[in-house]
């Protein structure tokens, strides 16, 4: 049976919307169910400090829940939004709503390790709960920028008009564009999320140490949200270059491969960085006095990480210029 553009848009438009309320649910539930179980640690260690805890616990699960209400607004704008009726329109809508459900999985679970760090932290050292509440909500908010990336990519995705280009390589560099900016958010969020987990711990258990956790936290969450930046450079190129039209298949093979390449490809090593940040901030906290070794030894082991996600970045930009 044949069925008309406008036909496939409702299909592309509902499953877009599926797939970003389905995985965009997945990081932030996780994400809240393990502060809610570090909060119910913590009043169990210390009964007394029960509602600065429960208020701590409310404000990381909201922190947490806002990768979620992005994939929901996505999935809204995909329901009940007029799309152009074109054949292009389709694989926008649902790459914009892969990009967003998949972008927000890792930040929604990277969120929920800082705010159950701080509410254990508040049992240990109730006198630093300011200081712990403030180290979160930096952290947590350093988590929440690879979704707001794939965010932005759903926009420029459903805000942008590709029925002007040839049919053919463009459908395809659409879809890696999304397929690029979605998987590539997950390691991001997570690794950042580990780094500021070990952040918390250290305060609590060296509030003097607070500064220079904080700092060697921030550092190394920076270099976990590297690869994020890849999937994002290579989301940009494959949505704003002009590809010449073709009736091959190859070349648009070799552009939905690159946004494959680099979105997967930006996974391990984020994860990867953070268990390394989160190795040299957690000892900062315990032995200060060792910053520098501690700091430059971080920053090397996460250079070696970060190698095979330039490799994929490599490949990607191969398989888009040269290919």
């Amino acid at each position: 049976m044949a069925y008309d553009i406008q036909t496939w848009i409702k299909v592309a438009a509902f499953s877009g919307g599926g797939m970003a309320m389905g995985f965009g649910a997945i990081g932030a539930a996780i994400g809240e169910g393990f502060t809610a179980a570090s909060a119910n640690e913590a009043i169990g260690r210390n009964p007394k400090l029960s509602g600065d805890i429960f208020k701590s616990m409310l404000v990381g699960q909201a922190i947490a829940e806002s990768a979620s209400i992005f994939a929901l607004v996505i999935a809204m704008m995909l329901l009940f939004t007029s799309f152009p009726q074109n054949t292009m329109t389709p694989f926008v809508l649902m790459s914009a709503g892969l990009c967003m459900g998949l972008g927000a999985i890792g930040s929604g679970v990277g969120s929920g390790f800082p705010a159950g760090a701080a509410c254990k932290g508040m049992a240990r050292q109730p006198q630093v709960s300011g200081r712990l509440t403030t180290n979160m909500l930096i952290g947590s908010a350093v988590c929440q920028t690879p979704a707001i990336f794939s965010l932005v990519v759903a926009f420029i995705l459903l805000f942008t008009d590709f029925s002007v280009r040839p049919f053919s390589p463009t459908w395809a560099a659409i879809l890696g564009a999304g397929i690029s900016s979605g998987f590539g958010a997950i390691g991001s969020g997570l690794g950042g999320g580990l780094v500021a987990e070990a952040s918390c711990d250290g305060i609590s258990r060296q509030p003097e140490t607070a500064t220079p956790v904080t700092n060697v936290m921030l550092l190394g969450q920076a270099v976990t949200q590297t690869t994020a930046i890849y999937a994002l450079l290579v989301s940009f190129i494959l949505m704003f270059k002009s590809f010449p039209s073709t009736d091959l298949l190859a070349p648009p093979m070799a552009l939905l491969s690159a946004g494959i390449c680099m979105g997967i490809g930006a996974i391990g090593p984020a994860i990867g960085e953070g268990f390394a940040g989160r190795s040299a901030v957690a000892w900062i906290g315990r032995n200060q006095k060792h910053l520098a070794d501690l700091t430059r030894l971080m920053l090397v082991g996460q250079a070696v990480a970060e190698s095979t996600g330039i490799y994929s970045l490599v490949i990607a930009l191969v398989l888009i210029f040269v290919v």
